[in-house]
């Protein structure tokens, strides 16, 4: 049935109409509807309604339920302890009207819908002033709109002027409670939007007190990577009152710290970078910054949270650490030449120890090369790989064409600590190997190849096209040598085939002690 009447006017209450004063107030609604006024109260206070008045998706569900029950007035209505309140209408002015006359307060006691055909007959609503005044209601259906958790908030509602015996049909009334749920499942994802924002906002509250706690400066940035929070100690360190930090770094880091910054934003990978920070006294110091992106259940990135710490006396001290290593270095140089050219000074005076003092020379000169190898400033951090090592080591015995001897494999990176003791194993095979090995023949070749495996790092020595291997009568210094080497500081085990084609060694090193 559809009709086209007037709107309702029901005004801001009663007293706005003269004629409502002289009828009888409908009766009260059962004590167990008062009952539940206190949990309906703090379940509405949940859904945050307040930003949901006209909202455009509810008021496109009560102008649909308006016409497809063919009644001149359709509301989304919520109850608290006195009032009525319309999020959404169709067909009336008011925004609520008093709890007391309203015909939602029954409709609420049930989760089934309620549909009053005749209000003139029923004694809940027979006297009630929208029944008996200008305003004519004679006919009227709501839905319940209960929560998730089983609170019932309100209604989905129409009302007509004319009574309808008949009432709605069937596919009205599953249409209505369809749209009753539509309104719910709008409800519930405002109060999930809402209880997500206060869960962010405490978050972030929770996570400004702790970044005020700590001694570091902290601050946070957006995911576009924009700075847009700095804690206490920030403010404290720099004496600014503002957030932004690109004035504050010293100019030649600036651009290396903004682009590791930016390549991390762009990948999404934890940022790290170390530059000088200016001190509110004017002075720079050494800084270390830190960030980690915060990412959703999708992987997008939400936010960034990160620290800068102080780390000027540890840089200072490290550069002076270095200094000293430098220097040292140079005068441990000097050692090995010094000793060098004394072992040839005392040769020219002891001819019958020339072999000796020849050999003894070659070997402090391949010591020299490994700690040339390892010496800071020629390689990264002080140190590189082991085929880098290698290579240093045995190029004395190799032709200007580098065929004599090749290193493969891989490459394991070794300490300041290990090379020594390389440099005395491979010197030494090396040094058989140019007396009575492969390199003793003017076609043998050496092949050294590195890798690594589930027992440590293996490091083959294999010559080929000298003359047979044999092993030695008797053990001599070198062999001794080698062995309490490859024992004692590598914790290592070297194994030795004396093959025809030549010696074949194996060096097997845990790759714990490079």
């Amino acid at each position: 049935m559809c009709c086209v009447a007037k709107p309702l006017r029901y005004g801001s209450g009663i007293a706005d109409n003269p004629h409502l004063e002289s009828e009888t107030i409908a009766p009260p609604p059962p004590p167990t509807a008062i009952g539940k006024d206190t949990r309906r109260e703090r379940a509405l206070s949940a859904f945050g309604l307040d930003d949901l008045a006209d909202d455009a998706e509810l008021s496109s569900i009560v102008e649909f339920a308006g016409k497809l029950c063919g009644a001149p007035v359709s509301l989304v209505t919520t109850l608290d302890g006195s009032t009525q309140h319309f999020l959404a209408k169709t067909g009336i002015e008011a925004n609520e009207t008093p709890r007391d006359v309203s015909f939602c307060t029954y409709a609420i006691q049930s989760t089934e819908m309620m549909e009053v055909r005749d209000t003139t007959v029923d004694e809940r609503f027979r006297d009630n002033p929208f029944v008996t005044g200008e305003e004519h209601v004679r006919y009227y259906a709501g839905v319940p709109l209960v929560s998730q958790r089983g609170d019932i908030l309100g209604t989905l509602c129409v009302l007509d002027r004319e009574a309808r015996p008949d009432g709605l049909d069937t596919f009205q009334r599953e249409g209505m409670e369809l749209l009753a749920r539509a309104v719910m499942r709008r409800l519930e994802s405002h109060r999930k939007t809402l209880a997500g924002k206060v869960a962010r906002e405490r978050g972030e509250a929770m996570f400004r007190m702790l970044a005020n706690s700590i001694p570091d400066l902290a601050w946070s940035a957006d995911a576009s990577g924009k700075r847009d929070y700095f804690n206490k100690r920030w403010h404290e360190f720099t004496g600014t009152k503002d957030g932004g930090d690109g004035h504050l770094i010293h100019p030649d880091d600036r651009d290396e710290t903004y682009r590791k910054w930016d390549e991390a934003v762009k990948a999404g990978t934890p940022y790290e970078a170390q530059y000088r920070l200016r001190h509110r006294d004017g002075s720079y110091r050494w800084m270390l910054g830190r960030a980690m992106p915060v990412e959703d259940a999708d992987g997008s990135i939400l936010r960034w949270f990160g620290t800068i710490t102080d780390i000027d006396s540890a840089h200072r001290e490290a550069e002076g650490r270095e200094i000293l290593a430098r220097e040292l270095s140079h005068r441990i140089k000097n050692i090995f030449a010094l000793v060098s050219g004394l072992v040839a000074l005392k040769a020219r005076e002891f001819p019958e120890a020339e072999d000796y003092a020849i050999e003894l020379g070659r070997t402090i000169q391949a010591l020299g090369r490994a700690h040339d190898f390892i010496r800071p400033g020629h390689m990264p951090g002080g140190k590189g790989g082991l085929r880098d090592l290698l290579k240093e080591l045995l190029a004395p015995y190799d032709d200007k064409d580098g065929d004599r001897v090749t290193i493969a494999g891989d490459d394991v990176p070794v300490t300041a600590q290990v090379s020594t003791p390389f440099a005395l194993v491979f010197h030494e095979l090396a040094t058989n190997a140019a007396k009575y090995g492969a390199l003793s023949d003017p076609d043998g070749k050496v092949e050294v190849t590195v890798a690594r495996g589930d027992d440590g790092v293996a490091i083959d020595w294999v010559e080929q096209g000298g003359p047979p291997a044999q092993e030695a009568e008797q053990e001599g210094f070198g062999t001794r040598l080698i062995t309490m080497t490859v024992d004692s500081q590598l914790n290592g085990k070297l194994d030795r085939e004396w093959r025809d084609s030549g010696l074949h060694a194996r060096l097997t090193v845990p790759e714990s002690s490079l």
